[in-house]
């Protein structure tokens, strides 16, 4: 169980449950913010059958109040974050990466949150020839690329 983390509240809460269902999943590397929590039901693994057997998903504006439904509902699975990236590294082939300057939402595990926020410097830092051998120490907000970029 992860309730002792302090994950962000959503950045809107009046917009919570208004996204599509339809997101990108993962990926990308960095994080602007989080738009809501989602805890995916399963009526084939005893969740209500709400939508003739298919899965749903349920919206929250905290972490806290998606893993408290999450622990309470049978078929629930555990909480996802719809976060916004405002720019993010694409990963084309393995160790292959570029900046992508373009707003897109996906669903993350919320482990993903413990990252720091993306800022100005995060994305050039990582891309930077100077950067780390582990890249992700930079994503991880334990390094920083030693020369400016």
């Amino acid at each position: 169980m992860q309730s002792n983390i302090n994950y962000p509240d959503a950045i809107d809460p009046s917009k919570v449950g208004t996204y599509s269902a339809v997101a990108c999943v993962g990926g990308g590397y960095v994080w602007d913010a989080v738009l809501e929590y989602r805890v995916w039901s399963h009526p084939e693994l005893g969740a209500p059958d709400e939508f003739d057997g298919s899965d749903y998903y349920c919206a929250f504006g905290t972490y806290r109040e998606a893993l408290a439904f999450s622990e309470e509902c049978e078929g629930a699975e555990k909480p996802m974050a719809l976060i916004l990236q405002e720019e993010f590294i694409d990963e084309a082939a393995e160790g292959q990466y570029s900046h992508v300057k373009a707003q897109r939402i996906t669903e993350w595990a919320v482990i993903f949150l413990r990252r720091p926020k993306r800022t100005q410097e995060t994305i050039p830092a990582f891309l930077s020839p100077s950067a780390p051998a582990n890249r992700l120490d930079i994503i991880r907000g334990l390094a920083t690329a030693p020369n400016k970029y």
